[in-house]
């Protein structure tokens, strides 16, 4: 172990004459028992100084400091293979404290995951005191169907069931993470509940039942060109955001005409009047009650950046193709 990380547990400790201490002099030295003194020795962690003449390991003050070193880092939780690297990294003269520092932001990490579980334990615990008999029922079924925190493999995979097969991955990577809620840190009791009816909803035995190639119903494959159809929506959606946010009345312009024409790329169609009296009979045709469902609590969960929903923004979508056409 170089100077720079020992030199503060170093200290003035009296050896023996022949300048070296017994297994269990070392343990009364440091204050542990002579087990633990063992346990590291066994582990290579601790340098012997040499062996007595009838083979008893004796230890110098190095190992004074190494063992102090060893048992502050085990009080800060480190695992053994983490301490095993910090002393490695000082014994062949590496930077120990670079060592030391990744091993401490190792741990800080396992803290913060271990912090948001109990959090979410917590605000579940709350949700599950703070109703009524009634409510409690129902609530313990919904949430002891779901990790907590929520792992949201299951969110991403109701959507990989929903969406085309033939999407770009980074297309597809992009919509799953618009699509997908990011669990908080620090839940209240009645974002569990959301989580908790989020969870329920994509593992209905219903999405099974949905199986579309984009929002209309699934043309032939030799003409579905769900790439287009997506990567138009996704503009459509961010050209309406602010009029979602800003709860405008759906009505015709840039976004509205971006929409159907998305719709009809997938299909390789002019965009006329009959096409979009056909497009608004579809999608009303096709409109499912999970997905709907879906977007309701996706809503109720704060997002990372300020704006609606992709639900939010199709609905408000379609209203203005209806609205455009009662007055056509």
């Amino acid at each position: 172990m170089t100077a720079s990380v020992s030199a503060s547990f170093s200290a003035a400790v009296p050896v023996s004459p022949e300048g070296t201490w017994s297994i269990g002099e070392l343990a009364q030295q440091a204050g542990v028992t002579v087990k633990t003194v063992r346990f590291y020795s066994d582990r290579g962690l601790l340098p012997e100084a040499g062996r007595s003449t009838g083979g008893h390991r004796r230890y110098g003050p190095e190992a004074l400091d190494r063992l102090r070193l060893i048992r502050s880092l085990r009080a800060l939780d480190l695992p053994l293979p983490q301490v095993d690297r910090v002393l490695a990294d000082g014994d062949s003269n590496a930077d120990p404290d670079s060592a030391l520092q990744d091993a401490l932001a190792d741990q800080l990490n396992a803290l913060g995951t271990q912090l948001t579980a109990l959090r979410w334990r917590e605000a579940a615990l709350h949700l599950l005191h703070d109703c009524t008999a009634a409510e409690r029922a129902d609530r313990l079924r919904l949430i002891g169907a779901m990790t907590t925190p929520p792992n949201t493999t299951t969110l991403a995979r109701f959507w990989r069931h929903i969406l085309p097969p033939r999407l770009p991955a980074r297309l597809l990577s992009t919509i799953l993470d618009e699509a997908v809620p990011q669990p908080p840190a620090d839940p209240t009791p009645p974002q569990v509940l959301t989580f908790a009816r989020l969870h329920a909803v994509v593992t209905n035995p219903g999405v099974l039942d949905i199986n579309i190639c984009g929002p209309t119903p699934r043309p032939p494959s030799d003409h579905c060109r769900p790439a287009v159809l997506y990567e138009g929506l996704r503009e459509a959606y961010g050209l309406a955001a602010t009029d979602v946010q800003t709860q405008q009345t759906p009505h015709a312009g840039e976004a509205l005409d971006c929409f159907v024409a998305a719709h009809a790329g997938l299909r390789n169609t002019p965009d006329t009047p009959a096409f979009r009296r056909q497009l608004s009979a579809q999608l009303a045709q096709i409109a499912h009650p999970l997905i709907d469902r879906y977007w309701q609590l996706a809503a109720e969960i704060p997002a990372l950046t300020p704006k609606p929903t992709i639900g939010a923004c199709d609905d408000w979508l379609r209203a203005a193709l209806d609205t455009q056409l009662a007055y056509a």
